[in-house]
């Protein structure tokens, strides 16, 4: 990579105002380099410290030496610095290294221009405005704002209509409101750059998608101007064929992390989320939830082992019943239990007499302790000498059949929520929940298939209905291949000294009776 610089054209150092970095990607752009550049406006530098960087990504037609060119003359009124890839890196991964460059200078704002002239660089003051005013953390020039616009500035018929459906796509899959997807005439916040992970994404076309969907994820806001569309006899060295397939293969993936099928660390961009809060009670379905409270009888004592963020147990209390929840995370919500007590269970047992409970709950639980079955068996343990207590366990069915496919197609990639769920430790099936219980001390009295959590996935909509109504029947029909999770009701199996206490409580009773006159 050439550094350049020019002793005669040295920045000039503005404290007071915000920096501004106009980062110009070019590839075989040796004849429209000087004149995009020379149309960059000069008065940018009234309102920011703003610089100009051209990478030339391995051109083989000389555009490095044409942009060095328009430097030694001095033709543009900002600093300019010429760069060039010994390799080329493609066309994301060009953009990767300006970001880079833009983030270690400490820029507050990257303007990203293409060396080719398909995007009027008059547009840069409005672009880059929403950031400076802060109501916006990414500006994207859209050609699709003004009706008609697009085909006017000379956008071939068949790259119009392409835009229009995969944006369409896009938005329905990444619940966006985008006016397209596919312009390249963007300016972001360096602030927003530091948060995600663009250095992960691909070097190819499909770069600017990826973007999006990280920008997206991270609850950034993205504001859209109007600008000219032009089309001249540029070349174009997009695969069209490729790109689109490209394109919704990624944001098929992106969904599909989102409903936690699938997981790319280059789409982790959410909260982290440290705590519970995001285990939230599902009570509008058929849940663990809704099943629990089926079973559950008013008035009654529970302890919610692993109690989240307390709104199931604000639910049990609204119908009568003494909550003493357990977790590892503090209660954030204003819905909180009768007694909270702040442990890990991976620990063991709560400081709590768990035998004074009508129902204990481990709901969603078992998955994420280190060991299961030792933890049970100090259950048991506690419980043993009261079998009348009702033990209630509900946990994800690898078994599943989505998971069965993708590990067919050799996927298996644990994700931020679902059955794979990367703070999970142990996987079940309907199979070894029911050793697991047993293994323990514990008799099944029940053991139900529940439905994916469609609702939870699309909405509260008539497609999740129908796939809930349907999944009910896959669920009575195989439940071990149907079940998105399994649930169970347990109970202690009596201990060997309370049959032994019965025994002599069960001969006492029966020699009063005996010894009673006739």
């Amino acid at each position: 990579m050439v550094v350049n610089s020019n002793p005669n054209q040295a920045a000039v150092s503005h404290p007071a105002l915000p920096r501004l970095l106009v980062f110009v990607v070019a590839y075989n752009a040796r004849t429209t380099i000087e004149d995009v550049l020379t149309r960059i406006p000069s008065d940018l530098q009234d309102e920011y410290d703003a610089e100009v960087l051209v990478i030339d990504d391995s051109s083989p037609d000389g555009t490095f030496e044409q942009g060095e060119m328009v430097r030694r003359s001095e033709r543009v009124s900002l600093p300019l610095r010429i760069l060039r890839n010994p390799v080329n890196q493609g066309y994301g991964g060009n953009q990767k290294i300006g970001f880079h460059y833009a983030i270690r200078q400490n820029f507050d704002y990257v303007a990203l221009l293409h060396g080719d002239g398909q995007y009027a660089p008059e547009c840069l003051p409005a672009l880059v405005r929403p950031l400076r005013d802060g109501v916006a953390d990414a500006v994207f020039g859209s050609r699709m704002l003004t009706k008609g616009g697009a085909r006017a500035g000379g956008m071939p018929a068949y790259k119009f209509l392409g835009n229009r459906i995969l944006t369409s796509v896009q938005n329905a899959l990444l619940r966006a409101r985008l006016s397209e997807f596919h312009s390249g005439y963007r300016v972001y916040a360096t602030r927003a750059l530091r948060e995600i992970p663009f250095d992960l994404n691909t070097n190819d076309f499909h770069f600017d998608t990826e973007i999006i969907i990280q920008l997206l994820g991270a609850h950034m806001r993205i504001a859209e101007i109007p600008i000219p569309t032009y089309y001249g006899d540029e070349i174009c060295h997009v695969n069209g064929i490729k790109y689109a397939t490209d394109v919704i293969r990624t944001t098929v993936r992106a969904r599909a992390q989102g409903l936690g099928l699938l997981y790319d660390r280059k789409y982790d961009v959410g909260p982290d989320g440290g705590g519970n809060d995001h285990y939230e009670a599902k009570l509008d379905f058929e849940s663990p939830h809704t099943l629990a409270l089926e079973l559950i009888t008013r008035g009654a004592r529970v302890l919610d082992l692993g109690c989240a963020g307390g709104e199931f147990a604000g639910e049990l209390r609204r119908r009568g019943c003494y909550v003493v929840g357990v977790d590892r995370y503090p209660i954030t919500t204003g819905t909180k239990p009768d007694e909270f007590h702040l442990h890990d269970l991976n620990k063991g047992l709560p400081p709590v007499d768990v035998s004074g409970f009508d129902y204990v709950l481990l709901l969603d639980v078992i998955e994420h302790l280190r060991s299961p079955e030792r933890f049970l068996e100090q259950l048991y343990e506690a419980l043993k000498l009261t079998p009348s207590v009702k033990v209630i366990v509900s946990t994800g069915n690898v078994g599943f059949g989505m998971t069965r496919l993708l590990l067919l197609a050799g996927q298996f990639n644990y994700g931020k929520r679902g059955i794979l769920d990367m703070t999970h430790t142990r996987l079940f099936t309907f199979g070894s929940l029911r050793r697991l219980l047993e293994g323990s001390g514990f008799e099944l009295t029940q053991v139900r298939g529940i439905g994916a959590p469609f609702p939870l996935a699309l909405g509260n909509r008539r497609a999740a209905r129908s796939l809930l109504a349907l999944n009910r029947w896959g669920n009575r029909i195989r439940k071990n291949l149907f079940a998105y999770q399994a649930f169970a009701v347990a109970q202690p199996r009596p201990s060997l000294e309370y049959l032994l206490n019965d025994a002599y409580a069960q001969s006492a009773m029966r020699m009063r009776a005996m010894d009673r006159p006739l």
